[in-house]
């Protein structure tokens, strides 16, 4: 009975809303707020392309000392259906209408932060913070900005801190799983993730609360083993190990379950260790669940089987119960076989490449060392750092060694405004999710990296739509092989930067 009155009621509101539209004695104010309740009900029922549209109904039609509201709607709205640019224009609106609202601040920060521009968007969440200490959203900007600097115990008290202020905001307790989660806390990273998906509207099938219904049960597959569980003293320890370049991609020799050593890509574009469909099932690697992944190619988000490796080695270095990706169902019509990958990131390492001795050097505390560049890092899901492309687009680029070229995004491409006619040159890339129809090169642009500069450089665009909206930003690029190959390259998470010594 009560669902039906819910249902019923909603609709009284939407004939309403369209009748209050049409009507031209409607005052402004009477009409944007019906739009605004309108807005309010989609938005708590999980409908954001909806509450969208009203919220924007609403700001088209309020007078001009009633767009607060309104605004504050499109702004969060847009962050969940990962309408990036959308919400940032309005965000700096919101602010330069009142600069010393925490609020404002606030959502400032959420917007500077869907578009990779981290620090900007800590200094926003700190800013907040002074002015109001209570503010929820404020310490849950902390918590994010402290785990992408990998200051997870400072992160998971802001996030604790916010959840206290706010215990029913369903975003603060997936961020606080994702931080149990970097800590190995399996069971209580469930937990979280099991609030976020309580306090989801019904029937909210979005890629967000998918992902997080089959990590929780990944998760708790665990029991009482310990994840990523090593022998004492490896965490004092630094390794080291030869590689092999192989079509411009850092190649390695590991054991899983104690066979016999394979090859290995050394993939710091990808969250997890990663194996084909043949090698599990050779090695009786058994699929506990299906998670999301997202990457270059026509599919976008990809359905992957979640599995647990029992060992892997790396060298000396021994891990049991390692998370895994199963590469299932596999992709099919690609110029080359997938391939095993794995990344000392993932494993919770920092890590040294050396492409002129092919060493592969890593640890979880690894000394401070030579520099010619020094660019801050950040890691949220994958490493990031900032660049500039021509000469004023801020963006956030992934490292990636297991990729090949320098690119761009098609949304980043986009913003530079640069005529299309004669530029854009046709290329077949292929990804982890396939064929990029809509790949192209564009030359002529300017990259600077620190002081690393690319003059009128080639950079391939790339559609970078589906990982940006599953990490929650918007991805600018990914710098490969062709940029990271020249020098020695140093990942230092505990440090929260990427250093590169020419090796030339």
């Amino acid at each position: 009975m009560h669902s039906a009155f819910r249902v019923a009621a909603a609709s009284v509101v939407v004939a309403a809303a369209s009748f209050a539209i049409r009507a031209d004695v409607t005052p402004p104010s009477q009409a944007a707020e019906i739009q605004l309740q309108l807005g309010d009900l989609l938005f708590s029922e999980g409908k954001y392309l909806d509450s969208l549209a009203a919220y924007r109904n609403a700001l088209n039609v309020a007078p001009s000392d009633g767009l607060r509201r309104p605004r504050m709607g499109v702004i969060a709205s847009a962050l969940r259906v990962a309408e990036f640019v959308l919400a940032r224009d309005e965000a700096e609106k919101l602010y330069q209408a009142d600069p010393k609202a925490p609020d404002a601040m606030t959502l400032y920060g959420d917007a500077l932060w869907s578009s990779g521009l981290f620090q900007e968007a800590e200094t926003k969440y700190h800013d907040a913070l002074g002015v109001a200490p209570a503010l929820a959203r404020g310490h849950h900007g902390m918590a994010k900005a402290l785990a992408a600097r990998s200051r997870l115990d400072e992160a998971l008290n802001e996030g604790q801190m916010a959840l206290r202020l706010s215990p029913r905001d369903l975003e603060i307790h997936h961020t606080v799983g994702t931080i149990f989660e970097r800590q190995h806390r399996y069971e209580e990273a469930a937990a979280a993730y099991s609030n976020y998906v309580n306090l989801l509207p019904n029937k909210d099938h979005s890629e967000k609360a998918d992902w997080s219904r089959a990590e929780i049960r990944f998760l708790r597959s665990f029991g009482q083993r310990v994840p990523f569980e090593s022998d004492a003293g490896t965490e004092d320890r630094i390794y080291t190990v030869d590689f092999r370049l192989v079509n411009e991609k850092v190649v390695v020799r590991a054991k899983v379950n104690d066979a016999a050593a394979q090859d290995f890509v050394v993939d710091t574009g990808s969250e997890n260790t990663v194996i084909t469909r043949p090698t599990a099932q050779r090695l009786g690697i058994t699929p506990i669940t299906y998670t999301l992944s997202a990457g270059v190619g026509r599919a976008g988000l990809r359905g992957l089987q979640l599995a647990r490796i029992d060992s892997l080695e790396l060298g000396s270095l021994k891990l049991r119960n390692v998370p895994c990706l199963i590469k299932n169902p596999p992709l099919r019509d690609i110029p080359v076989k997938e391939t095993e990958g794995l990344s000392p990131i993932a494993l919770g390492y920092s890590m040294v490449i050396d492409y002129k001795t092919h060493k592969l050097t890593f640890g979880k505390h690894l000394p401070e060392e030579p520099k010619d560049f020094e660019l801050p890092m950040r890691l949220h899901r994958l490493a990031t750092v900032r660049g500039t492309v021509d000469g004023n687009h801020q963006a956030n680029f992934v490292v990636d060694t297991g990729g090949e070229v320098i690119s761009i995004s098609q949304a980043t491409a986009t913003s530079l405004n640069k005529p299309e006619t004669g530029r854009r040159i046709a290329l077949k890339v292929y990804g982890t999710s396939g064929w990029d129809p809509d790949a192209f090169l564009m030359p002529g642009v300017d990259l600077l990296f620190d002081t690393i500069s690319y003059k009128n450089f080639p950079v391939v665009v790339l559609n970078l739509n589906a990982p940006s909206a599953l990490l929650g930003f918007q991805l600018g690029g990914i710098v490969g092989h062709k940029f990271l190959s020249k020098y020695r390259v140093g990942i230092d998470l505990e440090r929260s930067v990427l250093r590169l010594k020419n090796v030339s």
